[in-house]
């Protein structure tokens, strides 16, 4: 037994041995290929081997440039910049000829987007246009170091097949989707690598720490921002996307280091309804394609058995609603430079050859179903309008009077993905609402980008899987809590429609009344509201919260959650307080009005006890080991990016000795927090501070004996005799809520509703934590209804344990408070609606009444 182990460890290292000698360009590109010595090798211009180190971001742009400056078949743009202010390319590589002719060629090809006009096109002579994207995930990094290889290959090889290729094809490369991860993932491995190469799972090499390159700079995952883009890094993308309508894209992956390599298509029963069916059957073809190539080269791979295409907001499905056919790879990731696996030693080079021989396969399947592509197409935005005009729904309305920032937020999205939107030409009145012209858009559905519109309004609640690799409902006005309706042929009419909205505007704001001596006053009801608050401390400014209403001299009334800022005592004179809210209403789209005296027509007076002071929220954010880096990053990045709230990040094992006195607000993001100390944390909290935790950490707080809260126990089905094993899988993952959306009810009058004026709030949820109804009837602000599904999959196990649980439980500990939120309600950054939830806990948790929150 010990000479067998002895062999098999040297196996291993020979292996390991013969990887490194292996990883030269003959390693990689095909055989029998000549190419152009005058163009240089990656090793030629970075001194280095591809996947001899994992490259940098400023090193992969560095050769990206060099060959726009050596070839004429390369020409190079910048589409934008990280949140770290890399830049972000694309390639454009083609023949010579079809460069000088590169706007002709781009403007015939969108056409086939145009219903009307695509019919008249000689798909015959048109390039097809193909585009490969590299490393959305930062830790997944053979595709970008593989992305050198292709820009290399396509720039100097040389021959009739080649040519005939760049002749018929516009390839689009994007070389590093994500830079910020990219950079940081080879930062970690090269600086852990030793000269002789540990292939040991336990080096440090293989274990990056939090929070781990995955992700941007705030800890998003830029392959789910396709459709909700808030991210500079997606926003530019999406717009070349546009730009070229290209006809196939592939996406380049990375999975677990025991995998072998997957390609599309994935499960077929889990395809979103809305994608052709068309779509699939060409991305099985092209997948004959990839095999072929996969099997010339010995590499084990799969498809159909894993991953689906549902969710439109990842990189391999937002094609298959936009006309063309994405493609998902996934390869087995060495996570550095070769690591142990169960099928051998997994090396760098072996997997980025597998992003570059699939690369090739693409590009090879592009091209020999070129006129298939072109048809599909064509075919798919002629479908579309039929579709459009034979649906019973006809268009779109949605809006907000009394908060238009979050309208403005929609429209800005739905015209980034090319979908034309307009404003009402006159107020439409649907049911109870009135949508006026002022702060409501209609979405036609008869145009083009049909399919993708009734994809981002749907709320689709029947499937014919109950598995999703993603979420299963991502209804947009209803993220964004707006009031909206679909409008039928008899609601409905083409002259209905005002104003084309071609770059929608932010709200502007104003000071209403002039200059005053004595206060001003805003509501809460604008999505910015908390933005002008917090500036306002900034400059020292002491402002108090209204907890019940009032009515102005004018007539005008004022809700729970108006904001008063007396003009005496401030550290700035009248006329400085008065521009300083003048600038800031303006901005940040709210209306504020000049108060002349204390003096209420009805309600509280202005300097009523029930007028409270508020404290300058100073906020800490655990981070580290054990924390859902994804939801503290969409924490960090509302406050930070989005409200330029300051925020410090502590990382858990610093919690126990950094010195809290400095803080009033800790936000506690999903995850496992039992490195921190619980008696310092409640001793912190007594004090009359404000925890807020969210997802798995209210179970930590509830274990921990900070918050009163239970949860329902899930009463298991009686077990049948007899199951199928091979059922096992899914019976259980039909249980997970990958996320669904959900109808709760507030309590306008709690401290955590204010600035809510419609007492149904839709949430998202993406866990199984039921919280039960606290016993004290002031405890719970927030409740599931009693049939809260609105769209979205759950089982029905689930949903009878989700009715009428706690959205929100508040537990008083000493003179602080601990607000539980089972949900997060800064989701992905598009939740716009449930944002004011965590940030009133943020401003408003200090005022909470304790007797409200205590357990009776």
């Amino acid at each position: 037994m010990k000479k067998l182990y002895a062999l098999a460890v040297t196996a291993l290292l020979l292996c390991s041995q013969l990887a490194q000698a292996q990883a030269t360009l003959s390693y990689y590109l095909p055989k029998n290929v000549t190419y152009d010595k005058n163009i240089p090798t990656p090793q030629q211009v970075l001194g280095y081997e591809v996947g001899e180190w994992h490259i940098s971001h400023d090193q992969l742009v560095t050769y990206m440039r060099y060959m726009d400056q050596v070839s004429d078949r390369i020409t190079i743009a910048e589409y934008g910049r990280s949140h770290e202010n890399r830049p972000l390319y694309l390639l454009t590589i083609t023949s010579p000829d079809n460069h000088k002719n590169i706007e002709k060629l781009k403007a015939d090809h969108k056409q086939l987007t145009d219903p009307e006009n695509s019919g008249k096109l000689d798909i015959k002579n048109m390039p097809a246009v193909v585009w490969m994207g590299y490393s959305v995930h930062g830790n997944e990094p053979s595709g970008s170091n593989a992305a050198l290889l292709a820009v290399y290959h396509l720039a100097a090889a040389q021959g009739p097949e080649i040519e005939k290729l760049l002749k018929e094809t516009i390839v689009l490369v994007d070389p590093a989707i994500n830079p910020d991860g990219l950079n940081r993932f080879a930062s970690w491995v090269n600086t852990n690598r030793g000269k002789n190469l540990v292939s040991d799972p336990n080096s440090s090499e293989f274990a990056e720490v939090w929070p781990r390159s995955r992700t941007n700079h705030y800890w998003f995952d830029l392959n789910r921002d396709w459709l909700p883009l808030q991210h500079p890094e997606s926003q530019g993308r999406l717009a070349k996307f546009h730009e070229w309508k290209p006809n196939l894209l592939t996406d380049h992956h990375e999975m677990g280091t025991n995998a072998t390599f997957f390609f599309q298509p994935g499960i077929p029963s889990r395809n979103h309804p809305l994608s052709p069916e068309n779509t699939f059957k060409l991305t099985q073809k092209i997948g004959n394609y990839h095999a072929k190539a996969l099997d010339k080269i010995g590499s084990l791979y799969y498809t159909e058995e894993s991953y689906d295409d549902f969710y439109y907001g990842k990189g391999s499905t937002y094609p298959d609603v936009n006309g063309a056919v994405g493609i998902l790879f996934e390869q087995a990731s060495s996570r550095g430079h070769a690591q142990e696996s169960i099928n051998g030693v997994l090396t760098f080079p072996f997997t980025i050859r597998n992003q570059f021989v699939t690369t090739l396969s693409s590009l090879e399947a592009a091209n020999a179903m070129r006129e298939e592509l072109l048809a599909h197409q064509r075919d798919f935005y002629k479908q579309s309008i039929n579709e459009s005009k034979k649906a019973a729904t006809k268009a779109y309305i949605f809006g907000s009077e009394k908060d238009p920032a979050r309208a403005y937020h929609l429209a800005e999205i739905i015209r980034q993905h090319q979908i034309a939107i307009y404003k009402p030409k006159e107020t439409i009145k649907v049911g109870n609402t009135n949508y006026n012209p002022e702060s409501a858009y209609i979405v036609p559905l008869e145009q083009p980008q049909y399919k993708l519109i009734e994809a981002m309004f749907e709320k689709r609640t029947t499937f014919k899987d109950s598995l999703f690799y993603d979420i299963s409902a991502w209804t947009f006005p209803l993220a964004f809590d707006l009031e909206y309706n679909a409008l039928n042929g008899k609601n409905y009419k083409p002259a209905q429609l005002g104003e084309k909205v071609t770059n929608p505007q932010m709200p502007t704001g104003k000071i209403t009344g002039g200059q005053s001596t004595y206060a001003y006053a805003f509501e809460w009801k604008a999505y910015y509201a908390p933005r002008v608050l917090n500036t306002l401390f900034d400059y020292g400014i002491q402002a108090k919260v209204a907890t019940d209403t009032f009515k102005g001299g004018d007539g005008k009334t004022f809700d729970y959650g108006t904001i008063l800022i007396p003009v005496a005592g401030q550290p700035v004179s009248g006329a400085e307080l008065y521009k300083l809210l003048e600038e800031a209403a303006l901005k940040n789209g709210i209306e504020v009005f000049a108060m002349q005296t204390g003096l209420t027509s009805s309600g509280i007076k202005l300097g009523s006890p029930m007028m409270l002071n508020l404290r300058k929220p100073s906020i800490m954010l655990l981070t580290g080991d054990g924390v859902n880096s994804n939801d503290a990053g969409e924490a960090w990045h509302l406050l930070d990016n989005r409200f330029d709230i300051k925020t410090t990040l502590i990382t858990t094992d610093n919690f126990n000795r950094a010195n809290l006195s400095r803080y009033n607000v800790l936000v506690m993001a999903d995850g496992s927090y039992n490195s921190i100390s619980k008696d310092k944390l409640r001793a912190w909290v007594q004090q009359g501070n404000t925890v807020i935790g969210m997802g798995d950490a209210i179970k930590w707080l509830a274990d921990n004996g900070l918050s009163n809260i239970t949860f329902k126990n899930v009463k298991d089905t009686p077990a049948a005799l007899r199951k199928t094993y091979a059922d096992l899988g899914n019976e259980s993952g039909a249980q997970v809520i990958g996320g669904a959306i959900f109808e709760t009810t507030l309590d306008l009058t709690h401290p955590l509703a204010y600035g809510y004026t419609d007492n149904k709030l839709p949430i998202f949820r993406s866990n199984t934590l039921f919280v039960e109804p606290s016993q004290n009837p002031y405890a719970n602000p927030v409740m599931y209804t009693a049939n809260p599904l609105m769209a979205g999959y759950i089982s029905k196990q689930n949903l009878q344990q989700i009715k009428n649980s706690a959205a929100v439980a508040v537990t008083a500990v000493g003179a602080g408070k601990v607000v539980a939120m089972p949900d997060n309600p800064n989701f992905r950054a598009f939740w716009y609606g449930t944002n004011k939830l965590f940030l009133n806990s943020i401003f408003f948790g200090q005022i909470i009444n304790n007797r409200s929150a205590r357990a009776e």
